[in-house]
Parts: C-alpha cells; structure tokens; sequence
C-alpha cells in the first residue's frame, strides 16, 4: 500500500465506494449486453436483444449514472477544483465520462429501436406503423 493511500481521510471512504461499484456495475452490464447483443444481431434472436437492452437500460446505464455522481462528490470533497493546476487525468476522466455516457445512450436507443422493430405490434414497431398507414390511406381513398 502506498503512503499516499494510507493518509486517505475517512470521509472519502464511501464516495470511493459508490464510484468503484457503479463503474463495475457498469462495466458489467455492457458486457452483459455485449453477450446477448452480438447473438440476437447474428441468429436475429428477439429474446436476446431484449435482454441486451433491459442489460443496458437496468444495469449500464444507472451504473454509470452512480460512478459519474460519486466521481464529482469526490472531486469536490478532495477540493480538486480549487487546485489552480489541474491534474490531467479528471481531464481524462471527465472526457472519457461523457463520451461513454453518449455511447451509452446510443447503444440503448439502438437497441430499443431494434427491440421495437422485431416485436409485432409495439408502439412504433414498422408493422403497427405501417397498417396504421395503411389504414388512413384507405379511408382517403374511398372518398
């Protein structure tokens, strides 16, 4: 153990907890996804992609969520914003936060298009879109 880990004040102890914990929620759950999305994008499995979506939206998502707040509670109760040199790496951290944060979203919204697109009936699913179409064009037409 480090000098530098050993003279850590308490205080931190339970943001540091929350960041570690949400990073691995969040690490684990994409891979989750990963696991069931790359099967359902292969054999078009519809139960697999909606356990990559439910995986993303339940588990990556929130987990994310969790280490970005504990990551700024622990930026401001280290005072890190007051240092007038910056270390590098919350530039790094923060920057890589909100890129994976963006990719996060996407992913999600993909996957609940796709999930849309392959279950019969859902709101916003091409087949419901299309009768609906299809419908008020044939009502026109009778005119």
């Amino acid at each position: 153990m480090s000098s530098l880990a050993a003279i850590r004040p308490d205080s931190w102890d339970l943001p540091l907890f929350l960041h570690v914990l949400g990073a691995f929620v969040m690490v684990g759950a994409a891979v989750l996804a990963a696991a069931f999305l790359v099967p359902a994008w292969r054999n078009a499995s519809v139960d697999a992609l909606r356990v990559g979506y439910r995986s993303l939206l339940y588990g990556a998502l929130p987990g994310f969520v969790v280490m970005r707040v504990a990551a700024q509670w622990l930026y401001d109760e280290e005072g890190i914003g007051d240092i007038p040199d910056e270390p590098a790496w919350t530039a790094i951290g923060f920057g890589t936060s909100d890129l994976g944060a963006l990719l996060l979203v996407i992913a999600t919204v993909i996957t609940r298009w796709g999930c849309a697109a392959r279950t019969p009936g859902a709101p916003g699913s091409p087949r419901r879109s299309s009768a609906r179409c299809s419908c008020s064009t044939s009502s026109r037409s009778g005119r």
